[in-house]
């Protein structure tokens, strides 16, 4: 890849630092698509010795270009997201992978049929760190940050991307516990009248 064709390839990809996602940070305010795919790869690096035979480089790729189809988009939560939204973004972002050096497009081709296939141990695991991700972060977020649906959301999301592994499974009971306990203590500080 030439430096120019780096650069131009970077002012398409740098939109996610701006493309705000439904869930919150911590503090309250909308997480970008960018801090998303960025906890997915530190969760791929993390678990890396759970999965020895996994290419687990082949897994942070994904989890690098998995939402790329949102620079052009914007982010519709799973639960938003229909089949139109889906073409849409699918063909926004074949077009712009199409104009990518060639090598660097038959790369990411190669690599978004095994996510969409996810037959792969490696797209496999991508899939649930991108699922559970999401759910980890709502449970690091305020709870006045929630939809009513996102509390039952929580509780089953993803629950059919883990069973292919102990840890995911694991990761998953681990997950829904702490929504649990988040919701639990919002109902007794409710009862309580403290909110």
């Amino acid at each position: 890849m030439e430096p120019r064709e780096l650069l131009d390839a970077l002012e398409v990809a740098v939109r996610l630092k701006d493309t705000t996602r439904h869930c919150y940070t911590e503090k309250g305010r909308h997480e970008s698509v960018a801090e998303h795919t960025w906890m997915m790869t530190l969760i791929a690096f993390m678990i890396k010795d759970e999965f020895p035979e996994a290419d687990m480089n082949k897994v942070i790729q994904m989890c690098i270009i998995h939402d790329l189809g949102e620079c052009f988009t914007g982010d519709i939560p799973t639960f938003a997201k229909n089949q139109q939204h889906e073409d849409i973004e699918l063909n926004l972002l074949s077009e712009w992978v199409d104009s990518l050096p060639e090598k660097k497009a038959e790369e990411m081709r190669a690599l978004y049929q095994e996510m969409e296939e996810r037959k792969t141990l490696e797209a496999k695991i991508y899939k649930a760190i991108d699922s559970q991700e999401a759910l980890i972060q709502h449970n690091f977020s305020d709870l006045s940050t929630w939809t009513e649906h996102e509390k039952s959301f929580n509780l089953t999301y993803a629950d059919d991307r883990v069973g292919f592994s102990d840890f995911m499974t694991g990761l998953r009971e681990e997950i829904r516990r702490d929504t649990i306990q988040k919701l639990l203590e919002a109902d007794d500080k409710a009862a309580k009248g403290q909110l």
